[in-house]
């Protein structure tokens, strides 16, 4: 299903990014090579960095189990892929590095929401169900600024 396609009836088993091809992995930031991170939102229907897009998202476990759930977008990857990392309604506290992010469009009850820096998600065109909305420059470079301590990305 091409990205930015309306979805009628999802279903969790068949979630755009679960299966094949285009199924969403945990990409290692040492074995990724170059990373440019940018803000170049573009409501145009492709995953742009900036932007908050919507995708399964395997456990950490890596056992078929996963969660259907918005993912920020931060950087292009030469291969057509796109680097991202996830968000969460829910500060867990113990092992996970959070940056809060706050509130907006991505959540429908306007719950504060915070991003995990500390894994970081391959993303294929295909394996995205929906464009959410782009999130602000301001609060893109807090995520960003961390990415970059973290992991020396430019």
């Amino acid at each position: 299903m091409p990205y930015g396609t309306a979805v009628t009836a999802f279903s969790p088993e068949n979630a755009p990014g679960r299966h094949g091809p285009s199924a969403t992995v945990e990409a290692l930031p040492g074995e990724v090579g170059r990373v440019r991170t940018e803000y170049s939102p573009a409501h145009d229907g492709d995953p742009d960095p900036g932007e908050i897009v919507w995708t399964w998202v395997p456990y950490e476990e890596n056992d078929g189990r996963g969660k259907d759930r918005p993912v920020l977008v931060v950087a292009r990857e030469a291969g057509g892929t796109v680097l991202a990392v996830q968000l969460s309604s829910r500060r867990r506290e113990g092992g996970r590095e959070w940056v809060p992010i706050g509130s907006g469009p991505w959540d429908r009850s306007g719950r504060d929401s915070w991003v995990a820096v500390d894994r970081v998600l391959r993303l294929h065109e295909d394996g995205m169900r929906r464009e959410a909305c782009a999130l602000d420059r301001m609060r893109f470079n807090l995520v960003r600024q961390r990415l970059r301590e973290r992991y020396g990305w430019s």
